[in-house]
């Protein structure tokens, strides 16, 4: 059974570096009070990193992250250092009863990782939360198998997070990537995966 109140999450990403979303966003993390902010990639373009982050640290927002395809990994840790902010790729976090765990990137483009090392990130990640009560698994990219990987024709799932899935059965996995399957939610085994997006999500775990 478990026990303790319930985390609130803004979970939101493939902003592209559109700063107006980002704003709306906080706004909306602002008003209903969320505890933190998870940000699963393609925040920015490489030639446009400024003010995706900003705007929730305004808001007095705990931000953790995973950089997606379009970000590379330099970029993701200037982010991390410039904002202060908690990148998850390989890494794990416990808030209150929950940890929460992550990889970042995708199997494209810039710094493309293999499905192996996909998984072998995730577990990474996961050695650091694995006692925790609830568990979220932070992704860009879908697992293969998955129905959001049905709405697009190349853009592939990822068999290195459907191994992490079945092996780790996070609470919920949060992904994108795939833009036409924004707000898809699905069941895998005993996770729900859910393909939060640009227009972002209010979950509790």
């Amino acid at each position: 059974m478990k026990t303790g109140r319930k985390l609130k999450i803004l979970a939101a990403g493939d902003f592209h570096g559109d700063v107006g979303i980002a704003e709306k966003l906080a706004e909306q993390a602002a008003s209903e009070n969320v505890d933190l902010v998870l940000l699963n990639g393609d925040l920015v373009e490489e030639e446009k990193v400024e003010g995706v982050i900003g705007p929730f640290l305004k808001k007095n927002k705990r931000v953790f992250f995973v950089h997606g395809n379009h970000e590379s990994l330099a970029t993701a840790h200037f982010l991390a250092d410039f904002y202060g902010i908690t990148h998850l790729h390989g890494y794990g976090v416990k808030y209150g009863n929950v940890g929460i765990f992550g990889c970042g990137g995708a199997n494209i483009g810039l710094d493309q990782l293999a499905e192996e090392e996909i998984f072998s990130l995730l577990k990474e990640g996961h050695e650091k939360v694995k006692g925790m009560e609830r568990k979220i698994m932070v992704t860009h990219v879908h697992p293969a198998g998955s129905h959001m990987e049905k709405f697009s024709e190349w853009v592939i799932g990822s068999k290195g997070l459907k191994k992490a899935l079945d092996m780790f059965k996070p609470d919920i996995l949060i992904c994108g990537h795939v833009h036409e399957a924004e707000g898809i939610e699905e069941k895998i085994g005993n996770t729900r995966v859910l393909n939060v997006g640009k227009s972002g999500k209010i979950i509790e775990v």
